[in-house]
């Protein structure tokens, strides 16, 4: 059995529910998985020890799977057309027009808040998971998250200063 071979035996599982928990899909999750073993596979000669493998594993799957995502949102429409109902429209277009706006503003933070913010938020990562992969503790990662809400509550009511300005 070759070294590899444990690691994938090891961790498998690990990778596998913290790819299910950003997906919440079991085929998917599946598939991720997989493919995170397999680059990691074809990048194994480039670990070099600096973090515990499971996080190193982590990050490949944290990528890979926000790379499928965009791949996906290629190919997808962005309303079905049985949700476009009447009654629902403005809702999608206000919730739109707000994700819009804090996508806009979370550009502006510098690392690591953004991406604690959007592991958080997006992700829907634990605080301890978040922790785990900037090799932190998870005070830290609370706080950091806590200082990027923070910063963009700010941004979003700099923004609207602005806009308010302009009328």
């Amino acid at each position: 059995m070759t070294n590899f071979e444990n690691v994938y035996k090891q961790y498998f599982r690990d990778i596998h529910l913290f790819v299910l928990s950003l997906c919440r899909n079991e085929a998917i999750a599946e598939e991720i998985t997989q493919e995170t073993f397999f680059k990691a596979l074809k990048s194994i000669d480039t670990f070099k020890g600096q973090c515990k493998i499971n996080v190193w594993l982590c990050q490949i799957a944290k990528n890979t799977y926000f790379s499928y995502l965009n791949k996906q949102k290629r190919f997808e429409p962005e309303y079905k057309l049985d949700e476009l109902h009447v009654e629902n429209f403005e809702e999608i277009i206000l919730n739109k027009d707000a994700a819009f706006r804090i996508h806009k503003v979370l550009r502006q933070l510098n690392e690591p808040y953004k991406e604690v913010f959007t592991l958080r938020l997006f992700g829907e990562l634990s605080f301890s998971q978040i922790s785990q992969l900037f090799e932190k503790s998870e005070s830290w990662a609370r706080v950091t998250f806590y200082r990027a809400k923070q910063k963009i509550q700010n941004l979003l009511e700099e923004e609207s200063e602005l806009d308010q300005n302009k009328m």
